[in-house]
């Protein structure tokens, strides 16, 4: 039985477990790390592989989907608020659910710090190419969602499992390519099963177990030195949440993703008004930094490169994972879940990060920002403070609740690749559930930094079996949307909303 002093006991000596792991772990991780993030050097600036492959594909959906990022936007809409919902269809979640379930997954500690950290590096420039890459990436979670939902399994008792690792198998086996696809299956749910437990858990836990020491008071807070204590009721929060499934889950999700959201956009919205007068020079810096030879970080390759690393990383447009979420939906028709899914990197990257990145730019943004020491969700609270004093304990409120509510969209993910490996049972899902709860609890009490950079690893890894799968079963893709765009034009698909009226 766990009690109060074997908790306490173990908080004292996790400084001794930290070096222990970590020295364990450090060689492969290293190893793993150094090859999934291999640079290349291109005109003096240095770009990750793994960058390339995942902007890559985004520029070849683009163009293969006829830009669907673009001219998809008013039916995605259409189709969020219900317009075409069959609610008798199979599926667990509403078009919005799966949505909110997937965008809370990327909406995180990232958009706040991540950008902060290209600003300081890139300078203004690398919010341009930010953007159009957040634009680009939405073609390839078109791609993932519409799979998702094509190669998805309805369990016996009505429940969805989907994902990478279904339509790599199923899909592949289609293409007469079995002996490809089960095994890359295979490696795509071992990876997510143990990349879920770094970057959707203990680094989450620990960056909100950070801003709830901050906002209690810093380094002589009272909880300062209780990691265990808020691990313990974080991961009984996340463990309440997460017991009853996908749809308990989205309960969350789908209250919790728009009210931070609309906070933190209405917050930044605010700080850019107040300082409106230096608008027009952020975006004339945007523009110009974007395409000038002699800007920072490697001319303007070097600041391509930064803006396409963070919004890659950002809305995991590549990654497969938010696939996973949206396979659930409730539609008969794979399309829709398609074009829902291209408005989660809007949300993220294009809406979220480029807010982030308006906020440091007309408040402390200087030529020279990289030297001074200050970056990453520190520069994001300066900006925010330099504006309006108290907003920066909302800030780190918000932040919290980012990190909750990717804690939650992660444990998903890794159960669905839990499950596939060791079956459909609530036995096999309970004891997933359990062990996710204890890295919650952990991620506040210790500093693994080699258990998060492999984690960190493996999951950018699965975008090397996710992509080249989605290039093998474009054709099949596309061949769906030509279907359903042809039905719905010629009024086969009925609008029920427009049917009403």
């Amino acid at each position: 039985m766990i009690t109060l002093s074997s908790l306490l006991t173990f908080s004292c000596s996790a400084a001794g477990f930290d070096e222990t792991i970590n020295n364990a772990i450090a060689p492969l991780s290293s190893a793993i790390s150094n090859f999934i993030f291999f640079e290349i050097t291109i005109f003096g600036s240095a770009l990750p592989l793994i960058v390339l492959w995942l902007i890559g594909a985004a520029i070849f959906f683009t163009f293969y989907f006829n830009f669907i990022s673009l001219k998809g936007f008013k039916h995605a809409f259409q189709l969020l608020r219900g317009d075409f919902s069959k609610p008798n269809a199979n599926g667990e979640l509403t078009h919005f659910q799966a949505l909110s379930t997937a965008v809370s997954g990327t909406v995180g500690i990232g958009n706040i710090a991540g950008v902060a950290i290209v600003i300081s590096i890139g300078g203004p420039g690398a919010t341009f190419w930010l953007i159009v890459a957040g634009f680009l990436g939405m073609s390839t979670k078109f791609a993932e969602c519409v799979a998702g939902v094509m190669y998805r399994k309805v369990n016996p008792d009505g429940s969805i499992s989907g994902g990478p690792m279904y339509y790599l198998e199923a899909g592949l086996k289609e293409r007469n390519l079995s002996w490809l696809g089960k095994p890359m299956g295979y490696f795509y749910a071992s990876s997510i099963v143990i990349g879920c437990l770094g970057i959707g858990n203990m680094f989450q836990s620990n960056q909100a177990f950070q801003q709830f020491i901050f906002i209690t008071g810093g380094e002589g807070s009272f909880f300062a030195d209780k990691g265990w204590l808020f691990g313990c009721f974080l991961a009984g929060i996340v463990g309440l949440v997460i017991i009853g499934g996908i749809k308990s889950i989205a309960r969350v999700t789908s209250k919790l993703v728009p009210f931070m959201t609309i906070l933190y956009v209405l917050g930044a919205l605010l700080v850019i008004c107040l300082n409106a007068e230096k608008i027009p020079w952020a975006f004339s810096a945007i523009l110009s930094e974007a395409f000038n030879p002699s800007a920072m970080s490697g001319g303007m390759l070097g600041v391509m490169i930064l803006g396409f690393q963070r919004a890659a990383f950002s809305n995991e447009a590549g990654i497969g994972s938010a696939a996973i979420a949206h396979a659930t939906v409730k539609t008969s028709e794979p399309v829709t879940e398609g074009y829902v899914g291209l408005l989660e990197p809007f949300i993220d990257t294009v809406v979220i990060c480029t807010l982030t990145a308006l906020v440091i730019l007309t408040t402390v943004y200087e030529p020279g920002l990289a030297g001074s020491g200050i970056q990453g969700i520190a520069l994001t609270s300066k900006a925010f403070g330099s504006t309006i004093g108290w907003s920066i304990l909302p800030l780190s409120f918000i932040a919290i609740l980012f990190a909750f509510s990717t804690m939650l969209s992660w444990s998903y993910y890794g159960l669905k690749g839990w499950t596939y490996l060791l079956g459909e049972s609530m036995g096999i899902e309970i004891v997933f559930k359990v062990f996710f709860c204890i890295f919650v609890a952990l991620g506040s009490m210790i500093s693994l930094d080699a258990v998060l950079e492999f984690s960190d690893a493996l999951v950018f890894v699965i975008a090397l079996p996710n992509i080249l799968g989605l290039y093998i079963l474009a054709p099949v893709i596309k061949k769906e949307l030509i279907s359903y765009q042809t039905r719905l034009s010629n009024g086969e698909i009925v609008n029920l909303r427009e049917l009403n009226d």
